[in-house]
């Protein structure tokens, strides 16, 4: 990719020198966050394509869970936004993070599974949770997950902050903005229990959007190994409902054979 892409390149290379250590010691898993993450004229390029996008193509996840819509399809992204997302596949930046995160053997997604370009409108949420940690289609462990933001002059106020929680899920250790041409980096496991849980609400319609890009091995180290699942939703304190409190009582009292069936069957 052009449009002086390099020179960035070089920054970050340093930035992973740099901060490889910092990445490995943070609280309350390795993570890092980045400003001014690419050339701001080729994320304004990305910007003025998907506010011009319509609807086709996009999915809408509306539950207790989440409230977003996502698209994956590069047929349906403009020339510029495909552009960005192939570098981020790309052999540059798979090197930076294997650098920054001292994973090696980092694989991309080019079906961009669960991934490519985020909506919140006004309302979106994502409830707090652990990312699912198998890529059926390439049959590969997910590690890192790359998150690019694009929303201008964005409020801390107006939600959609995403927040990292400890693995008690008693504490948000951090919080970051989504602001425009941020982007927050960081490993996935069954305990990186991560969301934007604060509903967007923010002035005059306005989206808070973002590009999800996750970068895979074939295997991962024997203490992250855990059965294939889903997206692992969580509880902050006091969310739960009664309903719920009732559901996971039931779960309790019932055989493991049959609760591990019933999973099988959801996944």
């Amino acid at each position: 990719m052009n449009n002086g892409m390099e020179a960035d390149l070089e920054r970050l290379d340093a930035f992973a020198a740099a901060n490889r250590e910092a990445y490995d010691g943070a609280d309350p898993f390795p993570h890092t966050k980045i400003d001014n993450f690419v050339h701001r004229e080729v994320l304004e390029g990305v910007l003025a394509e998907v506010e011009a996008a319509d609807r086709e193509g996009w999915s809408d996840m509306d539950d207790r869970y989440q409230k977003k819509s996502a698209l994956n399809s590069t047929r349906q992204m403009g020339p510029k936004t495909r552009a960005l997302i192939q570098f981020l596949n790309g052999q540059e930046v798979i090197m930076f993070l294997e650098k920054l995160t001292g994973i090696e053997g980092l694989v991309p997604d080019p079906f961009l599974a669960g991934g490519g370009l985020h909506q919140l409108r006004q309302g979106g949420f994502l409830g707090v949770h652990a990312d699912f940690n198998f890529q059926k289609h390439m049959r590969l462990d997910r590690r890192i997950n790359l998150l690019l933001y694009l929303n201008k002059d964005w409020e801390e106020e107006w939600g959609g902050n995403i927040e990292l929680w400890d693995t008690s899920m008693k504490h948000c250790v951090k919080r970051y903005a989504p602001l425009f041409n941020r982007c927050v980096i960081f490993n996935t496991t069954d305990k990186s229990f991560h969301g934007n849980p604060q509903p967007v609400t923010a002035p005059d319609g306005r989206v808070r959007r973002s590009i999800a890009m996750y970068y895979y091995t074939n295997g991962r180290p024997e203490g992250e190994v855990s059965d294939a699942h889903m997206t692992l939703f969580q509880y902050r304190p006091g969310e739960a409902s009664a309903k719920d409190k009732a559901r996971r009582f039931v779960k309790r009292l019932t055989p493991p054979i049959v609760t591990d069936w019933i999973e099988s069957r959801r996944n």
